[in-house]
């Protein structure tokens, strides 16, 4: 099956990108040959959809080394890194994304990393899961499992799973204490405001700063924002979320509230609708608009462009929107993921741990094959072991220790 991308000739730079994170992700460094002396996933095919960038570029080459033969394609049009890609091709692995991909791209591209018949799917948002369930039905005999990594996956693959239309076992990936706690506070902390800060190059010191949505990327965003200075103002639907936000010291308003005052948004919640037409109308003239949730419906973007009398570039990745009142509203990265399609994404450091749970969720897929396959029992979450293992490779390469439990204080707490 020959790959689709945008230029092999761009490899060079990709591998440059590659082998800078290859050095610091130490935890893929011990799976990587681990997986080449096991070979846990010869003779399978994994269809993966992950943003296409050097971290996940990192991943393939170790589920690779492990045997997988490997089909490639991004999770979002504007986070594909075309060099990178290219780097993955000429390694040998099957690649189908370009950077700005139309929708229609988009889905092909998920197609054509589904036709070989995947074993297992490692999915970012649910879109390859979502469509093996509708358009490759008759591949799903052949899936042994997959893994999710997103909040907003987890959340379809819940509803699908209720409604009992999920055929093949997931891991929630997201769930895992050394993901979210990890990757979504701090990775999402640090990426987005990396992102913001390059693409806008404006001070944030003293600025209103409103982030919708207080779950663990929320608080990652708002910390880093407060450490930079800004006066920050959270939204929420959720009380106790709302009430955590204002115990941390941060400002609790509905969304119509804090419209009139902010100037800059970060949606950061998964869901659609979160500032729309008429907060869009409240704004100050000169706010900017991001999203740092999944997809592009968090900020109604389409809405702003049908109301502005006016839309011309800003500055790269930044358009502006004038409105009847005179306001100019600005969006980064099109309403898209601010800190990939305006940055680099989380720290290769932050990636590592994820990508390993990712790693040793697909091997554990492969050694339990007595996992649940009744409609409404699919969804499981990382064992433990897995999620402390991890841990203590971390630990251990920065060179700490800890303590352990005594059989008398095993005893005391578990009384066994």
């Amino acid at each position: 099956m020959a790959s689709e991308i945008r230029d092999l000739e761009l490899w060079p730079d990709g591998a440059l990108k590659i082998e800078w994170v290859r050095h610091h992700m130490p935890l893929l460094n011990g799976l990587e040959a681990e997986f080449k002396a096991e070979k846990p996933f010869a003779g399978l095919k994994i269809a993966l959809s992950v943003h296409l960038e050097a971290k996940t570029a990192y991943l393939c080459k170790v589920l690779s080394a492990g045997g997988a033969e490997m089909y490639v394609t991004g999770s979002n049009p504007l986070s594909t890194q075309d060099d990178v890609a290219a780097a993955l091709v000429h390694d040998g692995l099957n690649v189908f994304a370009w950077h700005g991909a139309t929708p229609e791209e988009y889905e092909a591209h998920i197609r054509r990393v589904l036709e070989p018949g995947p074993n297992i799917i490692i999915d970012d948002g649910g879109d390859l899961v979502s469509l093996m369930h509708s358009s490759f039905r008759h591949l799903l005999p052949g899936v042994i499992g997959g893994c999710e990594e997103t909040t907003t996956g987890i959340l379809r693959l819940l509803a699908m799973n209720r409604a009992r239309k999920l055929e093949f076992p997931m891991m929630l990936v997201n769930n895992a204490d050394c993901k979210h706690l990890f990757d979504n506070r701090y990775g999402t902390g640090q990426s987005v405001w990396d992102g913001i800060n390059r693409t806008t190059n404006l001070i944030v010191a003293g600025k209103n700063v409103v982030v919708a949505g207080y779950g663990w990327c929320g608080k990652g965003v708002a910390m880093r924002a407060k450490g930079l200075g800004a006066k920050v103002i959270v939204t929420e639907v959720d009380p106790i979320k709302a009430m955590e936000a204002a115990m941390d010291g941060f400002s609790v308003m509905t969304m119509e509230q804090a419209a009139r005052v902010g100037d800059m948004f970060i949606t950061v919640t998964g869901c659609s609708g979160v500032i729309t037409r008429g907060h869009f109308l409240l704004m100050k003239d000169g706010a900017i608009c991001c999203n740092a949730g999944h997809f592009d419906v968090e900020v109604d973007v389409a809405g702003l462009r049908e109301m502005a009398v006016e839309a011309a570039p800003a500055r790269n990745n930044i358009m502006g929107y004038r409105l009847e009142n005179g306001n100019k509203i600005y969006v980064i990265a099109e309403g898209r993921l601010v800190n990939l399609a305006a940055g680099d994404g989380h720290p290769a450091e932050i990636m590592d741990m994820s990508f390993a749970i990712q790693a040793l969720s697909a091997r554990y897929l492969i050694l339990h094959p007595e996992l649940p396959r009744e409609a409404g029992a699919m969804v499981h979450d990382v064992p433990r072991e897995i999620d402390e293992e991890v841990a203590r490779r971390k630990l251990a390469y920065w060179g700490f220790s800890i303590d352990t439990l005594t059989p008398e204080q095993h005893r005391y707490l578990y009384g066994d």
